[in-house]
């Protein structure tokens, strides 16, 4: 009978000043059959106040269990890549005030920090499928969506329309940073998704099971999974690489924004989204419209707004013909 072999392993240790440890640990689930079999890697936390990666750690692992005989392959589950960051909700590397997604691939003769991505790299390089999951910021709520760079859209799209999102958006090249972890293991062959959902600090346990959903899907089509898989959504593919598919609502004073749709919701060109109100004097500062017919993906949470804070995104009405949505 097939059974899981689990183990808690390290992927960095690293002796710190005044008795403190830099520990990086990763939670295995594999087939016992041990011979032939694929992998995938969820990884979360590399940003610290992202926290919509923990709950899927969490429930994927439960389920598994759950369903042990059906596990066929490996599954490797990394919580946090930012440990201190987690530990104190700080976006960056605490102390150092360094995004950890800004550098990968990292050195194994540099600094503390880039030795420790330069070993995640390793950790990671070769497995079948690396999802890499994020939140938004504190400001925005994002719907579950997988950001993909246009270099890698043939080989990723496929993929991606497996993970039960709401949303794939192509973006430019130009405007993919070279030093994130999902463009490294992507140019060394390692098939990476990257997941924005939610928002910032909070857990959206819906979102999670979503998710969770989808990653059964995928492990499926690896054959990781042979167990029961829950029917999947079709996800809406933007292939926005010119910029000229989804609207960026742009705050056109600062104030108090009161929106007015939810993310996901259908908007009409000239239909109201939100209000800029000043607390002080009563006084409307701005009604905020929708440029263009389409469908609100991205969503203002933090109501204080200054010139040119971001309060929203539109995705057009002809990308949702174009997906017959």
């Amino acid at each position: 009978m097939n059974e899981i072999i689990e183990s808690i392993e390290d992927v960095v240790r690293l002796i710190l000043p005044v008795d403190e440890e830099f520990v990086i640990t990763k939670h295995r689930l594999m087939s016992s059959k041990k011979e032939g079999l694929r992998r995938i890697c969820i990884v979360t936390g590399i940003h610290g106040d992202e926290l919509e990666g923990q709950y899927v750690c969490y429930e994927l692992s439960r389920r598994i269990r759950e369903c042990a005989s059906s596990l066929n392959g490996i599954v490797d589950i990394y919580p946090a890549m930012n440990p201190f960051g987690i530990d104190s909700i700080t976006r960056g590397i605490p102390a150092f005030d360094l995004d950890m997604n800004r550098i990968f691939p990292g050195n194994f003769e540099g600094d503390m920090n880039e030795y420790v991505a330069s070993r995640i790299i390793e950790e990671l390089e070769g497995a079948d499928l690396v999802i890499d999951i994020h939140a938004s910021n504190i400001f925005l709520t994002e719907v579950p969506q997988i950001r993909i760079n246009e270099l890698n859209a043939d080989v990723l799209v496929p993929i991606a329309k497996r993970a039960n999102m709401d949303l794939i958006w192509v973006h430019g090249a130009s405007t993919v940073l070279e030093s994130t972890l999902a463009y490294s293991l992507n140019s060394k062959g390692t098939n990476t998704l990257v997941v924005e959902m939610g928002v910032g600090m909070r857990i959206t346990e819906e979102y999670g099971n979503q998710l969770t959903d989808g990653i059964f899907s995928l492990m499926s089509e690896l054959g990781i999974w042979t167990g029961e898989v829950p029917e999947i959504r079709n996800a809406i593919v933007a292939y926005d690489a010119d910029g000229e598919d989804v609207f960026y609502l742009n705050a056109p004073c600062s104030g108090i924004y009161m929106k007015e749709k939810d993310h996901g919701s259908r908007v009409k060109k000239g239909e109201s989204v939100g209000k800029i109100i000043n607390p002080l004097s009563g006084a409307v500062l701005a009604e905020i419209t929708a440029p263009e017919k389409g469908m609100i993906f991205t969503v203002r949470e933090y109501p204080v707004v200054e010139e040119g804070s971001l309060m929203g995104r539109i995705l057009k009405e002809k990308v949702l013909l174009e997906n017959q949505v």
